[in-house]
This record gives structure tokens, sequence and C-alpha cells, in this order.
């Protein structure tokens, strides 16, 4: 019995357990298939997530691509931007020069204490002569302007100087005399050829070589010739407005300028002194007519030349009623030069006639305050010259070094309108020296020579200088 029921048990926990078996196989086909669906589903959502954030990430680079051409081409536009003021920058700067010039010298010469000593005595004295600073600028090809400043003796101020030939001897208080800084060209042209060319405002008056061969390098003396100096002012310059050009080798110009003041008119200078360059205005009643014109050129090599000048002096007096008659001045000048091969030969004769000289002589004595004094005569006629020849030794000793000899002349008292013009004034220097260029900038001068006064009374004396000089551009 109990068997039976045992193995009744068995069949029905077979079946039931058959039962459960079928039964638990479904039930695990359904939850697998459900967590297969779920996790498809899963990943399906963890796709579309990274699928967001790829579409977010492509989505950043593309904005940062645009940054990044952004940034490029604000770049690019910088870039340009400082390439076209760099290139701008160096336009302008192409159009910009700068010329400078100078020279120092040391110079031991025998003085006369005044007009009357016959007994000279020896002086030496160093002298920062003038550094010249030129200044250029090309606005367009014909339009361009040029600025030339001229600071003299190492300084500026007051300082007394004294004069031993201005009459009896005198110390004279002058602003240049410490130092002086002058404007000796301030010119505006306008050029739209080579032959035709028009200039203005503070210009070079071409009379005399001297406005031509200014720079150490362009004359053979350690100092500037003394014959001009002695009639014109040296370099001169004047306001006014001129033409000029070149056509074929012939160089020419025509000037209209401010006319000098008959006031400062000195004996010893003739008319170099009335230059208007002591007062803040220049007076232009009067006015004169320079002009010039070469064949050759001069500043390069062989030429000649002649130049004229023609103004009235008296309307530009400061005190104008002391004199009622015109002091008409005439200047005429010839001149040569000849540069071949080792040889350097220049040349220049100067003339000038004053009329109304004593009439001028007059009212500068009546005139308080001014010099010279009540003994000075003023040349109706003047007259100077020099002569100066070099020899190159460069192919002969292989050292840049050039010799030379040179004579100056003048007599600013050549004839008087009345009386008997003293010779006190009439001096011929006579020189031999040297010019050596260690490099082709720089010049050492040495000059040694013999000053003679045409009076026989006064002993000939005897000059030395040595000179430094330097010349650039940019």
């Amino acid at each position: 019995m109990s068997k039976k029921l045992t193995l009744l048990a068995v069949s029905i926990a077979s079946v039931i357990g058959l039962g459960a078996t079928n039964t638990a196989y479904a039930a695990v086909s359904a939850d697998d298939l459900a967590k297969a669906i779920a996790k498809q589903e899963a990943e399906i959502a963890s796709l579309k997530e990274q699928l967001q954030q790829l579409a977010q990430q492509q989505s950043l680079q593309h904005d940062s691509q645009k940054q990044i051409e952004v940034a490029q081409h604000e770049q690019q536009v910088a870039v340009k931007e400082v390439t076209e003021t760099v290139t701008a920058s160096q336009d302008r700067l192409s159009k910009f020069s700068f010329k400078s010039y100078g020279s120092a010298n040391y110079t031991s010469d025998e003085y006369f204490d005044n007009v009357q000593d016959t007994s000279p005595e020896r002086r030496s004295r160093f002298d920062l002569e003038r550094i010249v600073t030129e200044f250029g600028y090309q606005f367009t090809d014909e339009w361009s302007m040029e600025v030339e400043i001229e600071y003299e003796h190492g300084g500026t101020g007051a300082a007394l100087e004294y004069d031993g030939f201005d009459e009896f001897g005198e110390f004279e208080s002058e602003i240049e005399a410490g130092g002086e800084v002058v404007v000796e060209k301030a010119e505006i042209r306008y050029r739209p050829s080579e032959a035709f060319g028009v200039k203005f405002g503070n210009i070079h008056l071409p009379i005399g070589l001297t406005s031509t061969l200014h720079k150490p390098n362009q004359y053979l003396t350690v100092l500037r010739h003394k014959s001009e100096a002695a009639m014109i002012p040296a370099v001169w310059n004047e306001n006014g407005i001129g033409v000029y050009g070149e056509i074929s080798d012939f160089h020419y110009q025509a000037q209209i300028v401010s006319g000098l003041n008959s006031e400062y008119f000195r004996t010893y200078d003739w008319v170099a002194s009335g230059h208007q360059t002591r007062f803040e205005h220049v007076n232009a009643d009067d006015l004169a007519f320079a002009g010039r014109i070469d064949y050759g050129n001069f500043k390069t090599g062989s030429a000649i030349g002649v130049s004229y000048y023609y103004g009235n002096t008296s309307g530009n007096r400061n005190k104008s009623n002391k004199l009622n008659v015109d002091g008409t001045l005439s200047i005429v000048t010839a001149a040569a030069a000849f540069v071949e091969g080792p040889w350097v030969l220049r040349g220049q004769y100067m003339y000038g006639t004053l009329s109304d000289s004593d009439a001028i002589t007059l009212a500068n004595k009546t005139t308080p305050g001014l010099q010279p004094g009540n003994f000075a005569q003023l040349g109706s006629k003047s007259q100077s010259f020099f002569v100066e020849a070099g020899f190159k030794l460069d192919d002969y000793l292989d050292i840049p070094m050039t010799v030379f000899a040179n004579i100056d002349y003048s007599n600013p008292l050549m004839e008087v309108e009345s009386g008997t013009a003293t010779k006190r004034y009439e001096n011929t220097w006579s020189s031999i020296g040297v010019n050596y260029f260690p490099i082709p900038e720089i010049v050492i001068k040495a000059e040694g020579g013999l000053q003679q006064v045409a009076v026989a009374s006064i002993p000939d004396t005897n000059f030395f200088a040595l000179g430094v000089g330097y010349q650039f551009s940019l």
C-alpha cells in the first residue's frame, strides 16, 4: 500500500514537475525576450544619446571651425593692415632725406689790435665753425621741400666780440657771437621738368661760388674764401621766389628776393653786414634781382658761369627818414673751374658798385646806435677775386690727398665817391696746403700762408690753420 502511494506521489510529482518545467521554460523565454528588448532599447537609447553627443560635438566643432575661420580672416586683415602701414611708412621714409656737414678749425694768426695798429700780435683759436643739418621731403614727383639749419660756433647766446678793424677797435655785443642757430634755407620747390622749376621761401642766392661750393670737401682752403666774405654775405640767403633749370649743359637761375639794408654796411666787408639777420622781420620795401647762368657744373666738375645782382638798399633801412636816395647796389661775378684728372683749378672775379655811398656813410654817422662810427668809409666800387689750384696725389702715391695753392684778394674800398680811399682794407692772402681724405666723407686740412696789406707801414703776417670737415647723406 505504501509502495502504491509512493509511486502515485512520484507520478503526481513528475506530472506536476513536468508541467512546472514547461511552464518555467515558457517564463524564461519571455523574460529573456523582454530583457533583450529592454537591452536593445537601452542600446538604442545609448546610441541616440551618443548620436546627440556626436551631433553636439560636430556642432561645437563647426562653431570652432567658424571661429577659427573668423580669427584667420581677422588675422589676415590685421596682417594686411600692418603690411600696408609698413609699406606706407617705408614709402614715406623713402621720400625723406637727411644730410649733414660741418667743420671744426684751429687757427693761428697775427692780428692787429685796431686799424691804426702796425704791430701784430699772434693769437691761436679753436672754433667749432659750423654743423649744418639738411632735411628734405619729396611730396610728389613735382613737389618737394628742403630745410637747412646751421649751428655756428657750437651754441647760442650773447657774447662780446672785439672788432679791431672797426675804427679804433671796439667791443660789440652780438647775439650770434656766442654761437648761432640759423635757418639758412627753407624752400618749397615745384619742378615739373629738368628744364624748369620754381622755388620759393628762404632761398640761396646764386651770387658767388661759396653759395655753390660751401661744404668742406668742395673747397680746398681750411676756411671759406676770404675774398667773398669781404664783399657779400657768405652763403647768401634771402626770402623770395626764383626759377631754375637745366637745358643741356646750361644751368640757370633767376630770383626776386628781399634786398639788403644799408644801415649796416661796413667799411671792411662792404655790403656783407647789410644782410638782414639782426631782426625778427626782414624789411622788403626794396627787392632785388639775382640771376646766374653756368655752362657745366661747378659741383661735379668743370664749368664757367656769370652771376648778377641788382637792387636798392635804402628802402629797407629801419630809420627810413635818414636817407632819401636809393643806394643802388649791383654786383657781377665771373667764375670758371677746370677739374680733370688730378687737376683742380678754380677762380672767380667779383666786382660791385654802390650808388650814393657818401650819403649812406653820412646817414650812418648820424643815426644813433649804429655801427660803424664817424670815420667809416663806404666804397662806391669794390672788387675781389680768388684763384686756387689743386693736384690730387691719389694716382701717384696711393694716398687720397690733394695739395693746393690759393690766392685771395679783396678791396672793398676800391673807390670812394669823395676823398681818398684808405688801403688799409686791401688784403691779399697767399697760401699752400693739403687736403687728406681718410674716407670719402671726411677731410682733414692743413694750410699755411701770408697775408699782405696794401699799406707800406703794415708788415706782412703769416697764418696757419688746421681743420676737419665731414659730410654725409641718408
